[in-house]
């Protein structure tokens, strides 16, 4: 199941709370994972647990976790047939599952642990 919240929904923080301030998050991402106020999460539940999230502002996604790529190639091909993706910094640790969902991998602008993403080339 996928649930698209923000920080002002019901159950917000007893679904996503385990993941704000996670060195297990952190570690595998190389981000820190904050809940500001203007982005829009989505979040992969599995077996009543959550499994794996994005967070997007106005079409940028700014978070990307997962336990297992399949929860994320499954989350982001939801996100993507509801939202438009638009040029993205992400981390890099799941560049092939944005391969996978037809994200085109750009220029990561010098940084040493995030990629450029962008759902399509020609925008």
């Amino acid at each position: 199941m996928i649930l698209k919240m923000d920080n002002k929904s019901k159950d917000f923080y007893n679904i996503m709370g385990k993941f704000f301030g996670s060195r297990i998050v952190e570690n595998k991402t190389n981000d820190r994972i904050y809940d500001d106020n203007n982005k829009e999460w989505y979040v992969y539940v599995d077996n009543d647990s959550p499994v794996a999230f994005v967070s997007i502002v106005s079409g940028v996604i700014k978070n990307v976790y997962s336990i297992k790529d399949d929860f994320l190639i499954e989350l982001l091909t939801h996100i993507s047939k509801e939202t438009k993706i638009k040029d993205s910094i992400v981390t890099n640790a799941y560049s092939d599952v944005y391969s996978a969902c037809g994200f085109v991998s750009t220029d990561n602008n010098g940084y040493k642990n995030f990629i450029r993403i962008r759902s399509d080339i020609n925008e």
